[in-house]
């Protein structure tokens, strides 16, 4: 069987059957079934309701954002709320906790007040992330437009530096994940050496590490869906991150062509990338340290848990 028709019978067998059988909080996290898969979930009533989430959508891992990620004004945690979300994690073993910092953030701007301000809503981030204990912060570094992407690389890696400058993560498991982009023409990460060079700068003075999108890498132009290509890509991030630094995988199928450079994100199994991808992915023991997180649409109610369905069904065979 080619794997095209593979991947037809995939989605034409598989999907089907497991987005009409799960529902919200109908399919419950196996003790016996530790893989980290999970969601990006909303945080309305606190960010301590995400856990509530999580176990309703059958995550053992999950993403939020601490703050509006379109806006400057922070929000402010609540001692007693950072209490509770670590008290709930601990009793439904719920991690690791990823953190999506601001997308306003643009550590790398050739403009001096939106870099200062960066910086700041950065620190901001981190502070967030510790007092929650999540144990990661991703990252998209910015646009270096106007600049050389040297420069850029610089600036990115000078502003990491002066955020964290003082803060106490030393003594935690806290790391900040930089993320590939999806091939936007000034975006520092679009290749996947210069995720590496801006991990490498940091490493001396920051606690650093990589997250990787399917979706970023595959309309970036990097091959995940051929089996071929898949060992190629796979090949290229062994050479450039390496598979150690790679903490977490942003698990999302795309609306966009292969190439396109358009960061549409679609459905598990339902886009231009394909479940077998995903299968290839979740089942790849290279990978089996990673947490991985669905960054999906949410049409209807119950998509969270439903794509997490999707993907722990893959993982399993």
């Amino acid at each position: 069987m080619g794997e095209r028709q593979a991947d037809d019978t995939l989605r034409v067998h598989l999907l089907p059957k497991i987005m009409r059988s799960i529902t919200l909080g109908e399919m419950k996290s196996s003790s016996s079934n530790k893989k980290r898969i999970g969601v990006h979930l909303g945080t309305a009533g606190g960010c301590w309701t995400a856990v509530n989430r999580a176990v309703e959508a059958a995550a053992n891992t999950f993403q939020i954002f601490s703050s509006s990620p379109r806006m400057w004004r922070p929000s402010r945690i609540k001692p007693e709320d950072a209490n509770k979300m670590r008290e709930l994690r601990t009793r439904h073993d719920i991690g690791p906790v990823s953190i999506h910092a601001s997308y306003l953030i643009n550590l790398c701007s050739q403009t001096e007040a939106v870099r200062a301000n960066s910086i700041v809503a950065f620190r901001g981030e981190v502070e967030r992330a510790l007092a929650l204990g999540a144990e990661y912060l991703v990252l998209h570094p910015g646009s270096w437009k106007g600049l050389t992407r040297d420069e850029g690389l610089r600036l990115a890696a000078q502003s990491i530096e002066r955020a964290i400058d003082g803060l106490p993560w030393q003594d935690s498991p806290f790391r900040i994940l930089i993320e590939n982009t999806a091939g936007a023409e000034f975006s520092l990460g679009s290749k996947l050496e210069q995720v590496a060079e801006l991990v490498e700068c940091l490493r001396p003075c920051a606690p650093v590490g990589v997250c990787l999108d399917t979706c970023h890498v595959h309309v970036a132009g990097y091959d995940i869906v051929s089996e071929d290509g898949y060992t190629e890509t796979m090949l290229l991030v062994r050479d450039t991150v390496g598979f150690e630094s790679v903490k977490v995988w942003h698990c999302n199928d795309a609306k966009a062509a292969f190439g396109s450079r358009l960061d549409r994100h679609e459905h598990i199994g339902e886009g231009t990338i394909g479940p077998a991808a995903f299968k290839r992915l979740l089942q790849d023991d290279r990978f089996a340290h990673c947490a991985f997180i669905a960054e999906t649409p949410v049409d209807a109610p119950g998509d969270e848990a439903r794509n997490v369905g999707v993907l722990r069904t893959l993982a399993a065979g």
